[in-house]
């Protein structure tokens, strides 16, 4: 049994056979999917689905790409939308300097509130971060309310990194970039620096499909079904049996959300 902690499932690539991955991924193993939303209209998208599905919830955020469009009332949409009992989390939120695809200003603003905001609401944090790293940890710490618990979600960071996000109580969150033979290296070498009862796993779909699958896809999409496929390798590098490290990252996943039932 297998959590997935981020899936982008009302992603339009999974607009024709959303039904059929969720299914291929139960009967691959995994038995929770956390639905994070990018921007307001899609958060609103995660919470009608995750309704629909006994094994789905929600996270509502504003994503840095999208942080450009964060406004005065965006905060007040998020405290309406939590109110659906399938919202256990606020996110996708963080800081983006790789595509800087939003002005850094608007990012670090619409970042700020939405850890407010968590911290107000007492929902745990999925927080996103790329080449951000000095301003990522300097929003983290000036955050005028603190959320319970917050995970670093899809780590691709350095060692400097890892650690100062462990030293605040972080969690880690780890996508198939650990099976990137050309970009995962690093990560390889820290995946054992990570406490288990702070490691959890992701997809990340339909982005980061893991490069070691055999035989390949078809198709570039990533689905949440590939999810035991990361577990596995990170078993592997920790010499962990698969089962004794699924143990390990579901109870993570559940002391972190607090999935109900």
């Amino acid at each position: 049994m297998l959590t997935d902690i981020c899936c982008n499932l009302t992603h339009e690539s999974f607009a024709d056979d959303q039904e059929e991955v969720l299914q291929r991924a139960r009967e691959a193993g995994v038995t929770r999917f956390l639905l994070a939303g990018a921007d307001l209209a899609e958060s609103r998208d995660c919470v009608s689905t995750a309704q629909r599905y006994p094994d789905c919830w929600a996270a509502v955020g504003v994503h840095p790409h999208q942080a450009r469009e964060w406004n005065p009332d965006s905060a007040e949409t998020l405290r309406d939308l939590q109110q659906d009992p399938k919202v256990i989390a606020i996110g996708e939120c963080g800081l983006d300097y790789y595509r800087d695809l939003s002005p850094r200003e608007a990012q670090v603003a619409a970042f700020s509130e939405q850890l407010e905001l968590a911290g107000e609401l007492g929902l745990p944090v999925l927080m996103h971060n790329r080449e951000a790293d000095e301003d990522f940890l300097q929003v983290f710490d000036n955050a005028a309310s603190r959320p319970p618990r917050a995970v670093l979600h899809c780590f691709t960071g350095e060692q400097s990194l890892l650690h100062a996000c462990l030293e605040r109580g972080m969690y880690i969150g780890v996508t198939g970039w650990f099976c990137d033979e050309r970009r995962g290296q690093s990560l390889r070498d820290l995946i054992g620096e990570i406490p288990l009862d702070r490691l959890m796993i992701e997809t990340d779909a339909p982005y980061l499909l893991p490069r070691t699958l055999r035989p390949r896809p078809r198709t570039r999409r990533n689905e949440p079904m590939w999810l035991p496929h990361i577990a596995e390798r990170i078993a592997d590098a920790r010499s962990l049996s698969l089962d004794e490290f699924a143990r390990q990252t579901q109870a993570c996943a559940q002391a972190f959300f607090a999935f109900p039932g």
